[in-house]
């Protein structure tokens, strides 16, 4: 009996098995912020490929959140008709939940792609204002962030509001709140990123108020049957960031509020850091955070073996694991671990004829020639 592929049920929503697609943002949006055929194939071809939860890109919020010029948006009714395109797609034909990641860049807003070398833009090349916690650029050479005021705590917190009532309707599933890779709200929740004086910066308590607030918030206006999460850098890799036990803390008060998993990722706040990279490196922190608390937890970072996927489940080191690159590689990696730890998942119906047990010669699983009326069976 494979823990990997088990039932889970969080709020009115079970997924079939532990499996997630993690977020994977694809800087190939049209104009505004707007998914096309791309986004219909890329998040298609892994709503067919029996992972239990497949997340779209990091989503924003609002236009001045975006990383780049073609990242997707959720702040108007073209971007909402064409999301809800692609995930009625993915819900006719696909066996995966579907669910969306909302984020604001903060002040890592308004650069290239990774592609085009991730720098920030030029005045020439159409670059916009960046805000954060405090006017504390992400490195000397980027952008100085304006410091959000409570007017503007408050724009930002109604603009994540607002998506989520967007992509409720487009029939998401699954929401989460981005709270890593030193995006806005890990801004707030870093030491190295906020150096507020006010009520929302200082003690961690403090630090903490700003993300909680907009979880609450968000909390409130998404569907009270379908789950909301948060992914979480637990570190930043740097003398003086964040911790395990400051992330301990957070999920914590998440718990308190309402939140049904959280996502435990590391890095991403501040060009300084130095990461030790390795199979599985991020699990550690994923299971320090299970340990403490009492509602699941996503693992992500370099899980790509279906064994060491079992063994995290079946452990109780986390209760999904979540993949990016390797479903890239392999976007029908779920069908393969189910093959190779000896239990059946789902397939799409019109593929269900390429499951091993359907013509199991092929994989060596019968010893002898059988005699079959049909072919396409």
């Amino acid at each position: 009996m494979s823990q990997l592929f088990s039932p889970i049920t969080l709020r009115g929503i079970t997924l079939n098995n532990r499996i997630v697609v993690s977020p994977m943002c694809q800087y190939l949006c049209h104009g505004d912020g707007v998914m096309h055929d791309w986004h219909l194939m890329h998040l298609g071809q892994f709503a067919m490929g029996a992972a239990g939860l497949v997340f779209t890109e990091a989503t924003h919020v609002s236009a001045i959140g975006r990383i780049t010029h073609r990242c997707a948006g959720l702040w108007n009714d073209e971007q909402e008709a064409a999301m809800k395109r692609v995930i009625d797609f993915c819900g006719e034909y696909g066996v995966a939940k579907m669910g969306i990641q909302l984020a604001h860049a903060g002040r890592k807003a308004s650069t290239h792609t990774p592609n085009d070398g991730a720098q920030p833009l030029t005045e020439a090349e159409n670059a916009w204002l960046t805000v954060g916690p405090s006017a504390v650029p992400y490195d000397p050479s980027w952008h100085v962030p304006q410091q959000l005021d409570r007017p503007g705590m408050d724009q930002v917190k109604q603009e994540f509001v607002d998506a989520a009532i967007r992509a409720a309707r487009a029939g998401i599933d699954v929401a989460e709140l981005h709270g890593g890779h030193g995006y806005l709200l890990n801004q707030f929740f870093s030491p190295l990123s906020n150096h507020r004086t006010d009520e929302y910066g200082g003690s961690l308590e403090n630090r903490l108020k700003y993300p909680l607030e907009v979880f609450e918030a968000v909390r409130a206006a998404w569907p009270e049957d379908r789950p909301l999460g948060v992914r979480i850098s637990a570190i930043d890799w740097v003398e003086g960031g964040s911790t395990v036990e400051d992330t301990i803390v957070y999920a914590k008060a998440l718990q308190d509020l309402g939140c049904d998993y959280v996502d435990i990722t590391t890095a991403g706040l501040d060009s300084r850091q130095a990461i030790t990279v390795g199979r599985g490196y991020q699990v550690p922190m994923a299971h320090a955070v299970r340990q403490a608390i009492d509602m699941p937890v996503m693992a992500v970072g370099m899980i790509n073996d279906p064994q060491q996927a079992e063994d995290i489940i079946a452990s109780g080191q986390a209760d999904f694991i979540m993949s990016a690159r390797g479903m890239m590689y392999d976007p029908r990696w779920a069908w393969h671990a189910a093959h190779a730890l000896g239990v059946e998942t789902d397939y799409a119906d019109q593929y269900r004829r390429a499951r091993p047990s359907r013509w199991p010669e092929a994989f060596g699983l019968v010893k002898e020639p059988r005699t079959v009326s049909d072919q396409r069976a």
